[in-house]
């Protein structure tokens, strides 16, 4: 590859200022030749026809289509996707694998919000803080010492679904604090999850003891609707479960029926389908805390993830092994 590859932006052209503001444009222009003012979409377009040929970089983002043999014919010199954003498993196709492009993603970097989200969140639960902003609201009163018996973040089992990045980084979060975090992952034995500060469980013995479960696993086939009925049934009343992974996860319709019930609660930042049809009652419940999709990389963290695609570049014109690579074995198990 040349000391200073050509490279095209392929993304939503609206996502470009946040992720390569002035200072982190300027580092990356100074490893690859790129036209900040030619960012792309439709990779299918005649008119980029001459661009193609040359393009030996694609530095990728939320909105690129996928890299199919039409695209990859039209780029015969192409040789990597740099992905300023996290899963690449809806841009990468077989082709590419054929091709044997190098892939990279700032997924580490896309996990450090969602896991700072995720430990507030469940410092938040443990607390009871969303139900007694409803109850304050109610009856304008301190609760009385026996209203709080039992709540409190000290020694409390947190219930960590996955050893995903996201899952990784939070138990890296909660390791200084004084609870008592438990993990399941297929992939997980008893010394790697020692290792992430957690004590390994089976999926229902987690569920069924935990008061706080939060969700990290990949959206896979295999993990579609692993959170159903019989399972969510098993967290404890008053339980509260945090989704900051896929709404695919959980079965919506028997969440929904708990919710209602009021039997459990969840911070919910990611539901399916998304958003939630207007008509849906998770918007007004009380027991409910629901957010569009917030806690990955958004407003001044995206910077996060062009510096992340920018490094990875600098290691490429220089030589060096990706930091973060995805090969495709990974995305037999990873998002």
């Amino acid at each position: 590859m040349a000391d200073r590859p050509t490279a095209l932006f392929a993304m939503d052209p609206r996502h470009l200022p946040g992720l390569f503001p002035p200072h982190v444009l300027s580092r990356l222009r100074a490893v690859v030749e790129v036209d900040p003012a030619l960012v792309v979409q439709d990779l299918g377009d005649p008119a980029l026809a001459a661009v193609l040929t040359d393009t030996e970089v694609l530095v990728t983002g939320w909105g690129c289509p996928p890299l199919d043999s039409a695209v990859l014919a039209a780029a015969p010199r192409l040789r990597a996707v740099i992905h300023a954003a996290g899963s690449v498993r809806g841009l990468v196709t077989d082709e590419c694998w054929q091709r044997g492009l190098l892939v990279s993603s700032a997924a580490e970097a896309n996990a450090v919000p969602v896991a700072e989200y995720t430990l507030a969140a469940i410092l938040l639960a443990g607390k009871d803080a969303f139900g007694w902003r409803e109850r304050y609201r109610a009856d304008h009163r301190h609760p009385a010492p026996a209203d709080v018996a039992g709540i409190g973040n000290l020694g409390r089992r947190v219930g960590i679904i996955g050893a995903s990045r996201v899952g990784r980084r939070v138990l890296e979060l909660l390791r200084p604090l004084d609870l008592s975090p438990v993990l399941f992952d297929p992939w997980a034995d008893e010394e790697s999850a020692a290792r992430l500060g957690a004590e390994p469980l089976p999926l229902d013995d987690l569920l069924s003891g935990c008061g706080i479960v939060s969700l990290h696993a990949p959206d896979l086939p295999t993990t579609r609707h692993m959170l159903d009925r019989r399972r969510l049934a098993l967290i404890p009343d008053g339980g509260v479960l945090i989704n900051t992974s896929r709404g695919g996860l959980i079965d919506q319709e028997a969440l929904t029926d708990e919710l209602v019930s009021g039997r459990i609660s969840a911070i919910l930042d990611v539901t399916e389908p998304e958003p939630l049809p207007p008509s849906s009652p998770l918007y007004r419940l009380p027991n409910v805390f629901l957010t569009p999709h917030i806690a990955g990389s958004l407003g001044n963290e995206m910077e996060r993830l062009g510096r992340t695609a920018v490094e990875e570049l600098e290691r490429l014109c220089g030589g060096l092994p990706l930091a973060h690579q995805v090969i495709r074995a990974d995305l037999t198990r990873v998002a």
